[in-house]
């Protein structure tokens, strides 16, 4: 979402910090709160596809059917995010990343709406929708940060964070150890909030259990409106600086 920069690697990393700073704190929600309500996890497909295979070896299909399911709306989110990209680049270029946001946002409102038709022997409708609402947002960041940022589960974060920070010990070139910081800092501040979304979620959980998902679909909507703002804002200055061109001293 949000639109892309080409001014300078501060103003890409301004962007992606804030980025990572809603989505990664809804993933966070998302985490706890599908662990606590539905005992599964819905912002990663590691675990599943462990498990189907091992209920598929058993075997035990009907399992493995239903895990394989959540692997597969996974995928389908992703794949669904970045043909809504670019379709809507072509329409609007503007709003191109705004739409599958808003998408995402509709989806957890569903899932914290979910207490109208849940039981707690199936669970798995609202796995499918997280699942994909999870997909979604995670191919969409990886490509507005041009797959930098991933901010639905925290490996490879780990795994990257390992590899600069002790790339630091033997990086003497100023300006690549100074982007090296602000890839460090970015990734810190996924993890953070990450833990924060998951920290708020766990609290809250007991006393609204799967309304806690629409705080989650609330701060959607706050990044949505932050970033219609934040372009008019941009429109705005491009428009003054362009009146300002033709005025006759």
């Amino acid at each position: 979402m949000f639109t892309q920069h080409n001014n300078s690697s501060f103003k890409v990393h301004q962007h992606n910090l804030q980025l990572a700073t809603f989505l990664s704190f809804v993933a966070g929600m998302v985490n706890v709160g599908s662990i606590l309500s539905i005992q599964r996890f819905t912002t990663n497909v590691t675990g599943h596809f462990a498990v189907f295979i091992e209920e598929l070896l058993r075997p035990n299909y009907s399992i493995a059917l239903t895990f394989s399911l959540f692997v597969l709306f996974f995928f389908l989110g992703s794949f669904t995010s970045n043909i809504m990209v670019e379709i809507i680049k072509q329409i609007n270029f503007t709003y191109q990343y705004t739409i599958p946001v808003i998408i995402e946002t509709v989806l957890v409102f569903i899932a914290g709406s979910a207490y109208t038709f849940y039981t707690p022997s199936n669970p798995d409708y609202i796995g499918f929708i997280l699942l994909y609402a999870m997909g979604l947002q995670n191919a969409l960041v990886t490509k507005v940060s041009k797959s930098v940022v991933r901010t639905s589960h925290l490996t490879g974060l780990f795994t990257d964070l390992g590899i600069e920070v002790s790339s630091l010990f033997f990086i003497k070139n100023k300006y690549r150890r100074t982007k090296i910081k602000l890839s460090i800092q970015l990734r810190l501040r996924i993890i953070i909030c990450f833990f924060l979304g998951g920290l708020a979620c766990g609290l809250i959980y007991k006393q609204i259990q799967l309304k806690a998902f629409w705080i989650a679909s609330t701060i959607l909507v706050i990044t949505i409106l932050f970033d219609i703002a934040k372009k008019r804002i941009f429109k705005f200055k491009q428009w003054v600086t362009e009146q300002a061109k033709h005025i006759d001293f």
